[in-house]
């Protein structure tokens, strides 16, 4: 009787795994994302919610209700490997967030429910691998962080001796100094904003200024972009791979498929040969 219970289990969440696995139904919840976009943007416009707001919260309630389902099936479907997949987390947390009353200290939740909108990366397969390559990247990237940051801290302190007396809004202190390296970095209104003023009192500021920008604009920053087009490549190459272990795999399951049929037809053949090679009869 257990064994019984335990395979109709099995087969429901095998079911259940088909049914959430489905690219149909992968596609409909995305479309339900996008439209729970549309309506939390317009929830935003005072003239849509005077036209159509009861029936805009209306929509919201139902595709948050469609969400819980989805994860209720997911949990089912899985079980705990539910809990091992960090995509799984992430939705839970989302769709989470939007099911806590936002009433008092909690009302900031109300506007933190168009975090429901990020789902869209983890149901669409491309996005999912540009945030995992993206991920993979942090590490390579902690020590690209802390030469930016030693950089910085030189010429935060440089900028302050040289450039404080004079310009103390902008080089005052080394956080003002560090916020105006920033603004440089970034190439805003950095030359006729900051710059060319400070020239006009240090004519020889371009020779501390220039190799800032050369080093960060121009040479750490390449250094993030080169680790992340690395990442999203090694990404690429292992979903390649994986791809093709898959292919294999299924190749090998047609191929051994095919040789038990082949098998079974010998034998067939063989019996209906009869016992000294011949065809079987009586006659």
């Amino acid at each position: 009787m257990t064994a019984v219970m335990g395979s109709g289990e099995d087969g429901l969440r095998a079911r259940l795994r088909r049914l959430v696995e489905r690219r149909s139904f992968q596609l409909a919840i995305a479309g339900l994302i996008v439209v729970n976009a549309v309506t939390l943007g317009l929830e935003t416009s005072e003239t849509a919610m005077a036209e159509a707001g009861p029936l805009l919260l209306a929509i919201d309630k139902v595709i948050l209700a469609v969400f819980v389902a989805e994860l209720a099936l997911k949990l089912v479907a899985y079980g705990l490997r539910f809990f091992r997949d960090p995509w799984n987390l992430f939705d839970s947390l989302v769709v989470g967030i939007a099911l806590l009353p936002a009433t008092g200290n909690l009302s900031i939740l109300r506007a933190l429910r168009v975090l429901r909108v990020l789902r869209l990366i983890s149901a669409v397969p491309s996005m999912r691998r540009v945030v995992q390559a993206l991920l993979s990247a942090i590490p390579g990237m902690g020590s690209i962080v802390a030469l930016l940051s030693l950089i910085y801290y030189v010429f935060a302190v440089m900028a302050t001796k040289l450039f404080g007396s004079a310009f103390p809004e902008w080089f005052g202190t080394i956080g003002a100094s560090a916020y105006s390296l920033f603004q440089i970095m970034t190439l805003e209104s950095w030359s006729m904003g900051i710059v060319r003023p400070v020239m006009e009192v240090y004519p020889a500021a371009w020779a501390f200024f220039v190799p800032f920008i050369l080093t960060t604009s121009f040479t750490v920053l390449n250094l993030f972009i080169a680790i992340i087009v690395n990442a999203m490549q090694s990404q690429h190459d292992a979903d390649l791979e994986e791809e093709r272990a898959e292919q294999r795999a299924a190749q090998r399951a047609d191929s051994e498929t095919i040789l038990a049929e082949l098998r079974e037809l010998r034998a067939e053949v063989a019996a209906l040969r009869g016992p000294e090679g011949r065809p079987g009869g009586t006659g």
